[in-house]
């Protein structure tokens, strides 16, 4: 049954984004932008918004991996490289992980392990990007930042967050404006820590449900409003009020007790 918590794809979104990002390189004086590709579909869609702002010239792309098995995706993200134009850099984090390993035994905690890859492939990307002068491209989506589905210093570090303010559903359809290829769209969301993972099977329910959810919460309807309208069992709608709630310190900066006049983060605001 059809219901009103269908999060759209803003009209002129492809038009404002890449405005947004010829706005933000050029103000401050980066010489252009680099981003991770995954072979995802968010980070195909910000590498292509990126490229219509800018020129290829301009954008660098990585892909990082960190365990053998993934030449199928390689495959695909130096095939998706190549068909916007873009030079593709591949660097093997598998290295960098076993050292640490061997030093952490923390690191045998899958959790614990996919933070710190999230981590490391940060610190690959500012590392190339200081030494070009160039920007951080992150390409988390608005779904992901209010369910805190990401790392903390690392794919939620960037300095641009492009997809920001745009749900996982819709942006889909932004990707298909953009021409993204079908393999990318059809690949199940995964971040990519470990073998198998899948973005919704952690979060434990679709993007599509989970998004009608967070639809509703930005328009300010109340938890039982929104299992109404999705006829759902009020039971799956509070998770996901708790998690945006839980994760509010990501979405954050750290916190800082006032001591002076003006105060970073509370009332100094850049």
């Amino acid at each position: 049954m059809p219901h009103r918590l269908v999060p759209p794809l803003p009209a002129h979104a492809r038009e404002t984004l890449v405005r947004f990002l010829r706005a933000q390189v050029e103000g401050s004086g980066a010489s252009g932008v680099v981003v991770g590709l995954s072979g995802g579909v968010d980070s195909a869609t910000a590498a292509t918004l990126a490229v219509e702002a800018l020129g290829r010239e301009r954008v660098q792309a990585f892909y990082l991996p960190d365990a053998p098995g993934t030449d199928g995706v390689a495959g695909e993200v130096r095939h998706f490289a190549e068909g916007i134009g873009l030079s593709l850099a591949e660097l093997d984090l598998g290295p960098w992980i076993d050292r640490l390993s061997s030093d952490l035994p923390e690191l045998s905690d899958r959790r614990v392990l996919g933070n710190v890859k999230a981590r490391l492939r940060m610190v690959a990307l500012y590392a190339k990007a200081n030494a070009r002068g160039s920007l951080v491209l992150g390409t988390g989506n608005k779904s992901e930042l209010l369910l805190g589905y990401f790392t903390k210093y690392g794919d939620g570090g960037a300095d641009l967050l492009p997809l920001g303010d745009l749900y996982k559903t819709p942006l889909y359809t932004l990707a298909r404006e953009l021409g993204v290829p079908e393999p990318i769209l059809a690949r199940p969301p995964t971040a990519g820590l470990y073998a198998g993972q899948t973005d919704e099977e952690e979060l434990g329910a679709p993007y599509a449900l989970l998004d009608a959810i967070l639809y509703g919460l930005e328009r300010v309807w109340e938890p039982s409003e929104i299992a109404k309208e999705l006829s759902v069992p009020l039971e799956r709608v509070l998770p996901v009020v708790d998690r945006v709630e839980r994760n509010r310190h990501k979405r954050r900066l750290p916190p800082i007790p006032k001591l002076g006049l003006r105060t970073v983060g509370l009332d100094w605001r850049d």
